[in-house]
């Protein structure tokens, strides 16, 4: 056969190659996408299906959990940068076709995965999930993005710092460019705390323990961790921090409710709230949104040591009975109800302490949940509003004269935190209440840097925490 009768012979069609790493990544995007769910619940069933059926090993595990929570980190940059590799509007790429362009370029930008097999193993994704029509496509796209490295596309397709700086940290550090205006004013300051801040919201979080009080301890975590794993938490004297790629489900003492998974912000919340000075008895204390429980438990834990009862309310029934599995086995006395904290069931003036954890927009929490940054919007702090008020209002009826209310959320920005409690101080939208900002910050006097209060704001490139809000009020009449 001549060298052109040679040129004109198709190849013989080659059966794509199943990726059962990257299949699984691409499942967890596009359920995310599809069905707005979150890759911290989606993920670990598909991990544990996997593993089940043997396809996976630790080390494919790690891989397409980097893959996945990469890609979502970092989509506000990888879109930029897609967007200039095509010659059509973003909008008008199918989803699916986006996903797997999305994971392609967090292996060529975001990972040490060779060029060439990121690219060969992404349009052999495509070819299985996509076809072989639209596999072309991606890796056409693919080849001009590994040209270059991503320090030189993000200079490419970044508008410069001083014609628009918030639109520059929009697309070099992945985030909308109305949460990266939210947060700075938020965080004050100049491009240096913003820059640290916005970083720190990709990186990927420790998992942190709790030890329950009078249930466990750091030292029992430590000794189950182990020396190479564990680590004493930062600021909770509660707290132990987990090396990656620990499994916390794997330890007894969490296995039996003893110990729990949660941030250290969230734990000095509840630590703070416990240790507010008090005028009067300290028997009642209530948590009116404990959903899904890890704050409720923490203070179950306190109050049973000081002999103390704990109602814990949540709105919605299925959360109530997380809060019911958090609770098991608590030593004192505690109740879960479910029970909307706008509408209680209990009388005014009852508790001697209570916490608003309020539902938010969760910004604080973006290195836990990055693809809620792509999901909220502005006008969500419209919805958040008007129940944020509610609930803290209702929280003060709650409280007795003297007694103390912590209002927390997980959320940094303003219009969710001072001035929530400002307005309800002020009476603006309703009554005025008869309560007074305490000083926060010397319950947590190991911690620096929280400002110039009476509040306490937590910042993950400060602290290594979720960005905590607490305000601590109490009622004078």
């Amino acid at each position: 056969m001549n060298e052109q009768a040679r040129r004109r012979t198709p190849k013989p069609y080659r059966r794509p190659k199943k990726d059962p790493v990257r299949i699984l990544a691409f499942e967890a995007l596009r359920a995310v996408d599809e069905r707005d769910a979150y890759a911290n619940l989606v993920l670990p069933p598909l991990l544990k299906k996997a593993r089940e059926q043997g396809d996976f090993d630790a080390r494919d595990a790690a891989l397409a959990t980097e893959l996945v929570y990469g890609t979502l980190r970092r989509q506000g940059t990888y879109d930029a940068i897609i967007a200039t590799c095509i010659d059509r509007p973003l909008r008008e790429v199918d989803p699916p076709v986006l996903d797997v362009l999305a994971l392609g370029a967090h292996q060529l930008l975001g990972t040490r995965i060779p060029t060439h097999a990121a690219v060969s193993a992404s349009v052999e994704l495509a070819r299985v999930v996509l076809g072989d029509g639209r596999a072309r496509f991606v890796n056409a796209v693919l080849r001009k993005i590994s040209q270059d490295d991503l320090d030189t596309w993000v200079e490419r397709v970044a508008p410069p710092y001083d014609e628009d700086a918030e639109d520059h940290l929009a697309v070099v550090h992945s985030h909308p460019r109305w949460v990266v205006s939210a947060l700075w004013d938020s965080l004050g300051g100049g491009r240096a705390g913003i820059e640290d801040l916005l970083e720190a919201d990709n990186e990927r979080p420790e998992v942190t323990l709790v030890a329950r009080p009078g249930r466990s301890t750091t030292d029992e975590l430590l000794a189950a961790v182990g020396e190479e794993s564990g680590l004493p938490g930062r600021w909770s004297p509660y707290a132990v921090r987990m090396a990656e790629g620990g499994e916390p489900g794997a330890l007894e003492a969490v296995r039996e409710g003893r110990a729990g998974v949660q941030d250290e912000g969230s734990q000095l919340v509840a630590i703070a709230l416990a240790g507010a000075p008090l005028e009067g008895s300290d028997e009642r204390w209530l948590d009116a949104c404990a959903g899904p429980g890890g704050k409720a438990a923490l203070l179950a834990a306190l109050a049973a040591q000081r002999g103390a009862s704990l109602l814990a309310a949540e709105k919605q029934p299925h959360r109530a009975r997380l809060v019911e599995r958090a609770l098991a086995g608590n030593p004192g006395p505690y109740q879960v109800i479910a029970a909307d904290g706008t509408r209680p069931p209990w009388l005014p003036a009852t508790f001697d302490r209570v916490l608003v954890d309020v539902p938010c927009t969760g910004l604080g929490a973006l290195r836990r949940r990055p693809e809620a940054r792509w999901r909220r919007r502005p006008e969500d702090l419209e919805g958040f509003a008007p129940l944020q008020r509610a609930l803290l209002r209702e929280a003060l009826s709650a409280v007795r004269v003297g007694g103390v209310v912590g209002y927390a959320t997980c959320s940094p920005h303003l219009a969710e935190t001072r001035v929530v409690v400002d307005d309800v101080l002020r009476g603006r939208g309703g009554d005025p209440v008869e309560a007074e900002l305490l000083d926060a910050r010397p319950l947590m006097r190991d911690v620096p840097a929280l400002g110039e209060g009476p509040d306490i704001q937590l910042w993950p490139h400060l602290h290594g925490t979720d960005a905590m809000y607490l305000a601590l009020l109490r009622r004078t009449g």
